[in-house]
């Protein structure tokens, strides 16, 4: 019995895994790395939107999808904490006179661009 095997009906490679041929089946897409943002919304379209995941899988855009959709996130997020912290007055200065101010201000918000962009991009 042959290892791997080729059928002309469907163009595919199969392998033999124990009693089976299994599909060899490959990505033809380059795997690109995933972020934090992109990691939070494979887990919400994994429990979610499942028709969505199973789409973008098969098809093979999946890792495309969640690395614009990180990528994406994570500009808007530096532009919104910069955008903020513009808005509000903090500034070096302050960091230098009071640090456990600043912390807290930039903590406020980056906790509040955080939540824009969950409610924007990832669980949408």
């Amino acid at each position: 019995m042959e290892n791997v095997i080729y059928n002309e009906k469907n163009d595919l490679w199969y392998e033999l895994q124990g009693d089976y041929y299994i599909p060899c089946l490959k990505f033809s897409e380059e795997q690109q790395p995933i972020g934090i943002w992109g990691q939070r919304h494979l887990q919400y379209i994994k429990q979610n939107r499942k028709v969505l995941y199973l789409n973008l899988l098969t098809s093979e855009k999946l890792n495309g999808y969640l690395a614009d959709l990180d990528k994406q996130a994570e500009e808007m997020f530096f532009y919104l904490v910069k955008q903020m912290t513009e808005r509000e007055g903090i500034t070096e200065q302050l960091k230098a006179e009071n640090q456990m101010g600043w912390v807290t201000r930039m903590n406020s918000i980056r906790d509040r661009a955080t939540e824009f962009i969950n409610n924007d991009l990832i669980y949408n």
